[in-house]
């Protein structure tokens, strides 16, 4: 049954909340990325599909694991990636990372505090930024600040979509330590109520200091278009994480409309450039 079954949701690249593959990554970089991309976005639709059972969503990561490790050739997207990062002499344990992450998803629904949901992110977050460095060549001592930024993107991914979650998967990422079990009602109604605005604002600022620790990242890249391809999306990010401190999510527009995505894309973009040509500060990198 899982074999045959239609998790493809239809979502596309386009349709995610920050840049994935795009221009400022180099064009021979781009078809690896978006290989990488393709599977991480076929996991994430088995695990967020509304109607398959857990038996059947896990039964089709086991086969995307299993093309991918090279057990067998079933998952065409999986052998795609697979055959990609061997002929770059890379292997698939960021996208194995990734599986990890997705079964999580199907089998568990709530984290209990900060730490429980970093570790969460270990996996969901920090394999993505820890594969664009490794196609890059870039050193691994740059994989602290990406982790950081990574768990960042993804908390903010959580916070402007908790609503969502919890109705459409009855998924909560807002720790049970900030956010009750008597409370989750407040995720389903028009307007947060003072205990989730306040969990909300308790998040935000602890995302804030993972965008600190995530500041010498792109400074730090070697490769310059992909410093900055980090540097627009520490700047998207920072205004995105900005915003929930200041805004309701499930009533109040959080997601940045096109030209503002652009304005500050350009801003982190010459924060990037400036640093090259030694305009600015080069922060030292920290452990995250």
């Amino acid at each position: 049954m899982s074999e045959t079954f239609d998790f493809d949701s239809g979502k596309g690249h386009t349709d995610e909340n920050f840049p994935v593959g795009s221009v400022l990554i180099a064009a021979r970089h781009r078809p690896l990325v978006m290989a990488f991309y393709r599977v991480a976005r076929m996991s994430d639709d088995v695990a967020d599909h509304p109607t398959a059972s857990p038996d059947q969503k896990l039964a089709r990561l086991d086969a995307i694991e299993a093309s991918l490790t090279g057990a067998d050739e079933t998952v065409r997207e999986a052998v795609a990636l697979r055959t990609a990062l061997a002929a770059r002499g890379l292997d698939s344990t960021h996208a194995l990372d990734l599986l990890k992450a997705f079964r999580l998803d199907v089998t568990k629904s709530r984290y209990e505090d900060w730490d429980d949901l970093m570790d969460y992110c270990r996996y969901s977050a920090a394999p993505v930024g820890r594969f664009m460095l490794d196609v890059h060549g870039e050193s691994r001592e740059t994989w602290p600040a990406s982790d950081a930024l990574c768990a960042a993107l993804q908390v903010i991914n959580h916070l402007q979509d908790c609503g969502k979650d919890y109705r459409e998967l009855r998924r909560i990422y807002l720790p049970r330590d900030e956010l009750p079990d008597a409370n989750l009602e407040a995720l389903d109604g028009e307007r947060a109520s003072p205990v989730l605005r306040m969990a909300i604002g308790n998040l935000a600022v602890r995302t804030s200091e993972l965008l600190h620790l995530a500041n010498p990242l792109g400074p730090h890249i070697r490769d310059t278009r992909l410093a900055l391809e980090v540097g627009v999306i520490h700047s998207l990010a920072v205004d995105l994480n900005r915003r929930l401190l200041a805004r309701d999510p499930l009533c109040e527009r959080v997601h940045h409309r096109p030209h503002e995505a652009l304005r500050f894309a350009i801003a982190g973009a010459v924060g990037i450039l400036a640093g090259r040509l030694g305009l600015g500060g080069r922060a030292r990198l920290g452990h995250s």
